[in-house]
């Protein structure tokens, strides 16, 4: 097995990682949903889903973390208070990892994938990135073929599940 982290970071991981479980089993829940939705039309109706479509626009979702706007006061569920937590976690380690909270996460979400699917993970960030980047920029049936490699990467990532 090839691990590129040190072992402060691997127990960190691993000991948030047992933290998770744990409070997952004792809630008897379903893992958390995914923050990445798709913005899908087809024969002019749009959908959204967290599966990936041909064409798809990636939309970013933000909870609203507790804030109630009736009565303006904060009320927390469990799992806005552990999200906070990891993040405090995630900004105490920060000098250790050199990892703001986002890309602790995507590590800690990670951390039990074989090496070879953690590579081809880091391969998919990036290359969906420039695709994404080359299908704001592109028109016409390059657009599409841009589209169509996007979604085959995209497919394969939440196949990997990365």
């Amino acid at each position: 097995m090839n691990i590129n982290a040190s072992p402060q970071i691997l127990s960190l991981l691993l000991l948030l990682n047992l933290a998770s479980a744990s409070a997952w089993a004792q809630t008897g829940g379903l893992p958390p949903a995914s923050r990445t939705a798709y913005k899908c039309e087809n024969g002019g109706k749009i959908s959204y889903s967290d599966a990936p479509c041909v064409g798809a626009k990636r939309v970013d979702l933000e909870p609203t973390r507790g804030l109630n706007k009736s009565s303006g006061t904060e009320r927390l569920g469990r799992d806005v208070v552990q999200e906070r937590q990891n993040e405090m976690l995630a900004e105490a380690v920060k000098p250790i990892t050199g990892m703001n909270p986002a890309q602790f996460e995507v590590e800690k979400r990670r951390v039990y994938l074989p090496a070879a699917v953690k590579a081809e993970c880091k391969g998919l960030d990036r290359r969906m990135a420039e695709a994404e980047g080359l299908e704001r920029g592109s028109s016409g049936q390059n657009r599409v073929n841009v589209q169509i490699a996007l979604f085959k990467m995209r497919a394969r990532f939440q196949e990997l599940r990365c």
